[in-house]
């Protein structure tokens, strides 16, 4: 099997996945997931497709994560290896769809406007 190559994004993460055949080993910039992801629920969001298709020691896979924070990089993950199994198997994308990991979230941070504190914030009234 060639190697697979997709993209997920969430807020301002972006994440290039490359999945192959393997023992399920995740590596995520040089580092094992476990070790780039301390926490625990970081981890079972990244492994959630994974778990869902009972394929957690079928493939390797290699991703390299920039921008964002920790959970936006998380979720960027998740949508990367969910589309990488999407291409590896088509009949894998209603179950995939069904727990809402095929979704790009579209939210991002509204920007700040001149004259405004923050985005919606604005500086205290005063009529006289």
């Amino acid at each position: 099997m060639e190697i697979i190559n997709t993209i997920g994004r969430r807020k301002s993460a972006i994440a290039r996945v490359y999945l192959s055949d393997g023992k399920g080993q995740i590596t995520v910039n040089n580092k094992d997931y476990q070790e780039y992801f301390p926490a625990k629920t970081l981890q079972y969001i990244v492994m959630q497709p994974l778990n869902l298709l009972n394929l957690t020691d079928k493939y390797d896979i290699r991703v390299s994560l920039n921008g964002g924070g920790s959970m936006g990089q998380a979720e960027a993950l998740r949508l990367g290896i969910s589309r990488a199994l999407v291409k590896i198997n088509e009949e894998h994308k209603p179950a995939l769809k069904a727990e809402g990991f095929m979704t790009r979230d579209p939210r991002q941070v509204e920007r700040k406007k001149p004259g405004q504190p923050k985005a919606r914030k604005r500086f205290q009234f005063s009529k006289r």
